[in-house]
């Protein structure tokens, strides 16, 4: 009975993996619109962009598991991904697409009762993630842009979700950060390939360290200034006062420190995972929505 019950826990803790909770953080873009917007406390739109999140995350862990099908023979050469439950055989093909199908379902139908514009932007997100699935990740240069662009779908949800506006700033800062992750993290496909011999995805062979390493310093530094024009922005500046321009601070920072981890450490990886255990980044990220927590809410 006992051997039973382990082998039963493992089953669950596979299908649970195939789901990649630990990605949903990634969902909380959603929020952001509601935040800058200074109407973070209102109970009736949280819970519609908690719903919401709920809905995205149904369907981000849906193409999860259609990229793991996919990707199956890759992902057993890749010296990490070869662990995911598909690729080691923990979980059967066929289950895996009842669960795909089953993910669709639920979060598409949740977002059609949330809100029609929702449910439509989620259909672009999964149109783009079918696509990415099928070929276009394979494409250098445009397989980063279809990664940012789910960043910036998710944004531009919650606005919608909670009917608050989302500037033009925060949609270029919003891109500007996602391209520079999903750079990152291509990096680490092209060391991985370098050290092991083995053609992690086709669109590797469209980089290499000299012209990623390029991009990455390039996208840091617009960050960099983009943020600060936004900070000193007229609009900005008469809404949140003048002091925004410290908070510029902690993203230096914090791009520094990412910096410092792809190009030093030479352990970029995947963001969430940095943000689960990289301490500095943690430090910096809470500091950067403390300080704006207080100038929006409190200042």
């Amino acid at each position: 009975m006992q051997q039973v019950a382990i082998s039963q826990k493992s089953v669950v803790l596979a299908y649970l993996k195939l789901l990649r909770p630990s990605q949903w953080a990634k969902n909380l873009f959603i929020f952001i619109p509601l935040f800058f917007e200074g109407h973070f406390f209102e109970l009736e739109l949280l819970l519609k962009l908690g719903v919401a999140f709920v809905s995205f995350s149904a369907v981000c862990s849906a193409i999860y598991v259609l990229n793991d099908y996919r990707d199956i023979e890759a992902d057993q050469a890749h010296p990490t991904k070869c662990e995911r439950p598909l690729a080691s055989g923990e979980v059967s093909k066929g289950a895996g697409l009842v669960l795909m199908s089953l993910l669709a379902l639920v979060g598409l139908g949740v977002g059609l009762l949330l809100n029609v514009w929702f449910f439509l932007i989620l259909l672009m997100y999964v149109g783009i993630n079918i696509g990415y699935s099928f070929g276009l990740k394979h494409i250098g240069i445009l397989d980063i842009f279809l990664i940012a662009s789910g960043f910036l779908l998710r944004t531009v949800s919650g606005g919608i979700v909670a009917d608050v506006p989302v500037s033009q700033w925060l949609i270029i800062m919003i891109f500007l950060l996602a391209l520079f992750l999903a750079i990152a993290k291509r990096r680490d496909d092209v060391v991985l390939g370098a050290s092991s011999g083995v053609l992690i995805r086709k669109s590797v062979k469209n980089y290499n360290l000299e012209f990623i390493n390029a991009c990455m310093t390039m996208i840091a530094g617009i960050i960099v200034v983009a943020y600060l024009m936004y900070t000193i922005s007229d609009e900005v500046v008469m809404r949140l006062g003048e002091h925004l321009v410290y908070t510029s601070v902690f993203v230096i920072a914090g791009l520094m420190r990412y910096l410092q981890i792809t190009l030093v450490e030479k352990n970029s990886g995947s963001p969430t995972k940095l943000l689960y255990k990289d301490s500095f980044i943690q430090i910096t990220l809470v500091g950067w929505i403390l300080s704006f927590f207080w100038l929006i809410y409190l200042g």
